[in-house]
């Protein structure tokens, strides 16, 4: 990564937190492989000890849509990095670090569903339909874990398309034709951002309710980032 662009600056939480890191300064693609390498190989290797597969099948589909989304917010940073206007949208969708509590947020839905809802109901639990009636407590950790990176991929598909659709509607008509079509095409890589968690639905047999939010929130994407690419199109 780019070591000599200053902590924050047109960047995600994530990209800050891996430059931080004492010692490590490495490429993309490197820092990205790491990341699928590690959590999959502890996933695996959880699953492998407690006899628990459909665990470590939710993890790697877990760890798939987290590794896949990392590449997609390097991607859409590398874009808006390119070009410096429209200032005030640049630093509403980097410098407020909104898409934090939009993660946060969800992945609190996803913790109250899990263990209080869910409990509640008759019919098969998330957390006992996977790691069993006595939850590894390393293994949940690390699902947990998971759990939150693909939530705050969430935020982060929300704030993209939230600002992205408001820069079209107040700057889009003074925008440059160029600069018209690289925010349509990053408008487009945020709705297959977005669309990456369709593939956690399958992982939520059973759970309705949590499979409709995942739906929702990917048809809302699909809308709001569609409808800006509509504006700049005009």
């Amino acid at each position: 990564m780019n070591h000599d662009r200053p902590p924050g600056e047109r960047e995600w939480v994530y990209e800050s937190i891996v430059r931080s890191v004492p010692g490590v300064n490495t490429s993309r693609r490197v820092a990205v492989a790491v990341q699928f390498l590690g959590f999959e190989l502890v996933v695996l290797l959880l699953g492998w000890y407690h006899g628990l597969p459909k665990a470590a099948l939710a993890g790697t589909i877990g760890v798939v849509v987290s590794v896949a989304g990392s590449v997609f917010m390097l991607r859409l940073s590398k874009g808006f990095r390119t070009g410096t206007e429209p200032r005030a949208y640049l630093e509403l969708l980097h410098g407020s670090r909104i898409e934090i509590v939009l993660g946060l947020v969800s992945f609190v839905l996803l913790i109250v569903y899990a263990f209080v809802y869910d409990p509640q109901g008759q019919g098969p639990q998330l957390v006992t339909d996977l790691l069993g009636s006595q939850p590894p407590l390393l293994f949940s950790a690390v699902l947990l874990f998971i759990g939150w990176d693909v939530a705050y991929r969430i935020g982060v598909g929300w704030w993209a398309c939230v600002t992205g659709f408001w820069r079209s509607v107040r700057f889009g008509e003074d925008l440059p034709k160029e600069t018209r079509r690289r925010f349509a095409r990053l408008d487009a890589i945020t709705i297959v951002f977005a669309s990456l968690q369709l593939l956690i639905v399958p992982v939520l047999s059973g759970h309705p309710i949590l499979q409709a939010a995942v739906l929702g929130h990917v048809v809302a994407v699909g809308v709001v980032s569609g409808a800006s690419i509509a504006l700049l199109r005009r």
